[in-house]
């Protein structure tokens, strides 16, 4: 027997919408095994600028393979910190 779905509310703004889906499940209101994976290319991850003190000797040598690899050396510094938080 399949189960009926509940109807989403219209919400006013976001934080009344955050607020609703706080307190609810969504598996009363959406049927999960119509979902399909999807996938947005185009979108990117809001970044943000921080400080980090590194020894003169390491950025050097970053800089060096940087220029190796023709990328920025900011860039390589973001990959190598990716690969190592994001190792599996």
């Amino acid at each position: 027997m399949k189960k009926k779905l509940k109807k989403i509310p219209k919400f006013k703004n976001e934080d009344e919408d955050r607020e609703f889906w706080d307190t609810h499940s969504s598996v009363d209101y959406i049927d999960w095994s119509k979902a399909q994976h999807i996938v947005f290319p185009n979108l990117k991850p809001t970044s943000r600028s921080i400080s980090i003190r590194l020894p003169e000797y390491i950025i050097s040598m970053v800089k060096v393979e940087a220029n190796k690899l023709d990328i920025p050396y900011q860039a390589l510094m973001k990959q190598y910190i990716a690969k190592g938080v994001l190792k599996k």
